[in-house]
């Protein structure tokens, strides 16, 4: 099956147009975040997304790789500084309008944060039904995109039943299904195999094709060269490792190496 193939092109959550003709995506100005009265976990992060590009995120462990997500998926909003999101503030943005902004996002928790008492198929097709999409034509992405991350025999399983990788995998389809404008996924790959890893990747670059950005986190490097036209953001206790916030290719387009 071509990757292609498992997203409808007419299932598109909220109408989606493609992202390469918006001016912008995301952009961060001197954006600091704590919890609490803690220091600050980011510190004068600015960078900006541009529409249909692919990213890697990447840093030691407690670079603020999770809390940076947290900002880009609504989760959490930011102590400082200003973010937006396809051209409104989100800092200013009334609390009862960010629901319509996150049916515009998809996002693959670290933790997978699968409905437990809903089924593997349920779970995938959780975004479209959601939507509004109407039972009858539920059935064929959800089952193609079930069988491309190798679940289509586990359609009828809970969550329970699953394995981590398993879990990991549903979590992965439930955020591409609706092809959303931004996806945003956390260490998507640290519960598989490298193979599958490998085909979890062109699952995103075929979604990135068809215009969605997209935000992986990673600390694993070797996956940094699997995506040629990707760029890169390196945080580095809480500050990108270029204060400008400019954004490199991975290694083997730019001779970089990493240690």
């Amino acid at each position: 099956m071509n990757v292609e193939d498992s997203f409808d092109t007419d299932m598109a959550v909220g109408g989606k147009t493609d992202m390469r003709n918006r001016t912008g995506v995301v952009s961060f100005d001197n954006v600091g975040l704590r919890y609490g009265t803690d220091r600050e976990v980011l510190s004068d992060v600015s960078f900006n997304l541009h529409p249909g590009s692919f990213y890697f995120l990447t840093g030691a462990s407690g670079a603020g790789k999770t809390s940076l997500l947290k900002l880009l998926y609504l989760a959490q909003r930011p102590s400082r500084g200003v973010i937006r999101m396809f051209g409104t503030d989100l800092v200013t943005l009334p609390r009862a309008r960010l629901p319509a902004f996150r049916r515009r996002l998809g996002v693959v928790f670290q933790d997978f944060r699968l409905v437990p008492h809903l089924s593997a198929y349920d779970n995938v097709a959780l975004p479209l039904r959601v939507s509004g999409v109407r039972e009858a034509e539920l059935a064929k992405p959800v089952s193609d995109m079930l069988e491309w991350v190798g679940l289509d025999h586990r359609s009828h399983a809970r969550p329970e039943t699953l394995s981590g990788g398993e879990q990991q995998r549903v979590a992965i389809a439930r955020a591409v299904i609706g092809r959303p404008d931004m996806l945003v996924a956390d260490e998507p790959t640290g519960n598989v195999d490298p193979d599958m890893a490998l085909k979890l990747l062109r699952l995103f670059e075929a979604l990135n094709r068809l215009g969605t950005t997209v935000v992986v986190a990673t600390h694993d490097v070797h996956l940094l060269k699997k995506v040629p036209d990707s760029l890169i953001m390196r945080l580095d206790r809480g500050r990108l490792s270029d204060p400008t916030g400019a954004l490199r290719y991975p290694p083997r387009r730019s001779g970089m190496e990493d240690t």
